[in-house]
């Protein structure tokens, strides 16, 4: 029995030795454009001899995302190490020189996969003076192992060989196994080093703006305890008052509003439709990081984009609770209306933007271009799972919590509001719930204001398509980013005001 064992490991041994490893094409594009990309052999790059394997989009991320693997043709065997070998010939007619001149102008990069392991490389290199154009030819790859799996790829690109039309150039490539110590769990942690991107980390300005948050809520909470404290003890003196003393003064101050605070909003509709989106994408941000934390979500090809979707549809019954009962205290009727723009606000927003960008993606036969099967598993999301979850929660909404509570009543008629000053706001006592909302929100104004900065002057994009994509979808994320700030500023503010008027006593 223990020859059998040894031979049935010998065995094994054997034919993990020999195993497949399939190396894929991915995408190809200019390296300041970092989303226009387009399929590696839309290059006219020469394939390698062996069967072509069939690659198909695994998740729904990975189709958004533009990944477009196709088989290198490269014979590549687990722990079998290959010499430089020629794997095909590229005949460079004026057309291919073009197209390759073009590439190298633009400073064009392409990425592969190895196991799941992200390699890139550069097409390849003009001279001094922009007059000769190479192409890196020979692909040099090392690949570290710890025991049955790999853990490291590395891509060195050697053989410069000058453009000249009506040549022929050889493309080759070679394969070098080595030890390593690093564990398969572990493999991905070196793309986490910022030394490996060169990215450059602002600590002292993030610890700034933090410290400087800290100091500003510090103070006006501060001033604002301060002007509470003053007020409740004088309204502290007002109830030790007798009926006669109390009925010939006059109430002052925030008490004296109290009828008119709690009056719905104008627009409630769209107010309830917003403050409930608020609340979905702020449950879905804050899943989404706690799952990267505990899970390597960064270790699939488009597993982040996937989790935040089916995290998204998840949270619906978010949505419809706080949009639907809301809707139900500030006396809304048209309760499904309100939970149809509620359900697809985000979504239309989202898919409008993408509808568009990818026109031009077509266009441009870029990668980024959604499948139309993408699109119709989009839309199955919004219509079979996204609604019927915001409907389940809005029910639950009105239901449980859709009944105003407020701790004083609404007069039937609003109190005057008396005239200002020219340079004063005209923001007013019972519409603050817009100014809670708007003032939260405008964060948003902010970042989309920034990221015209950013993509002037820290940056080289150009061209239609990386442009188009870039303010797009920042308007889109500044959007989502204000709508998630404003609700939040609405619920921080709602509570505030139902706790101190809670404490005061009003008859």
């Amino acid at each position: 029995s223990d020859e059998f064992l040894i031979l049935w490991c010998a065995v094994c041994q054997s034919i993990l030795y020999k195993e497949e490893v399939v190396l894929w094409m991915n995408t190809v594009g200019p390296y300041h454009n970092r989303q226009e990309t387009y399929k590696y052999f839309s290059l006219p790059f020469c394939e390698g001899t062996k069967k072509t394997i069939s690659h198909y989009h695994e998740t729904l991320g990975e189709a958004l995302q533009g990944v477009e693997l196709e088989f290198s043709g490269l014979d590549i065997k687990f722990k079998e190490e290959v010499m430089q070998t020629t794997y095909c010939e590229i005949d460079l007619n004026k057309a291919k020189r073009e197209a390759f001149v073009y590439a190298i102008k633009n400073h064009y990069w392409y990425q592969m996969y190895i196991d799941d392991l992200p390699i890139w490389g550069i097409v390849g290199e003009a001279d001094e003076n922009g007059e000769d154009y190479y192409l890196w030819t020979y692909k040099k790859l090392e690949i570290g192992f710890n025991g049955d799996r790999i853990v490291d790829v590395n891509l060195t690109s050697e053989g410069k060989v000058k453009l000249v039309p009506n040549t022929r150039i050889a493309m080759s490539y070679s394969v070098k196994w080595k030890k390593s110590d690093v564990k398969f769990e572990d493999r991905f942690d070196k793309y986490l080093d910022p030394s490996f991107f060169q990215h450059r980390i602002h600590w002292f300005s993030i610890f700034n703006s933090f410290m400087m948050v800290i100091f500003l809520v510090g103070l006006v909470s501060m001033i604002l305890m301060r002007t509470l404290r003053k007020d409740y003890a004088r309204y502290s003196k007002e109830e030790e008052m007798d009926d006669m003393d109390r009925d010939l003064g006059d109430e002052y101050g925030w008490k004296q509003v109290h009828g008119d605070v709690f009056r719905p909003s104008s627009h409630p509709l769209i107010f309830s439709s917003l403050i409930g989106s608020g609340c979905q994408i702020f449950s879905v941000s804050l899943i989404v990081i706690v799952l990267a934390m505990l899970e390597d979500l960064y270790t699939e090809r488009g597993s982040m984009l996937s989790t935040a979707i089916f995290v998204y549809a998840a949270t619906s019954p978010v949505n419809g609770y706080f949009g639907g009962s809301l809707y139900a205290k500030q006396g809304g009727r048209r309760w499904i209306k309100q939970m149809f723009i509620g359900a697809f606000l985000i979504p239309a927003m989202v898919c409008g933007t993408a509808f568009f960008i990818n026109f031009i993606a077509i266009y441009y036969h870029a990668s980024r271009a959604i499948p139309f099967g993408t699109m119709v598993a989009v839309c199955c999301i919004c219509f079979f799972v996204i609604l019927p979850l915001n409907l389940v929660g809005t029910i639950l909404g009105r239901n449980l919590s859709g009944q105003p509570n407020f701790p004083c009543r609404v007069n039937a008629v609003p109190r005057p509001i008396p005239e200002k000053k020219w340079y004063m706001p005209s923001i007013t006592y019972y519409r603050w719930q817009w100014t809670s909302f708007l003032s939260a929100a405008s964060t948003a104004v902010y970042v989309y204001m920034y990221s015209f900065y950013y993509y002037f002057f820290k940056t080289k994009m150009y061209g239609l398509f990386q442009t188009s994509f870039y303010f797009g979808y920042m308007a889109v994320f500044s959007t989502a980013l204000g709508i998630m700030c404003g609700a939040v500023g609405y619920m921080g503010t709602s509570a505030f005001v139902r706790k101190i008027y809670t404490n005061v006593k009003i008859d």
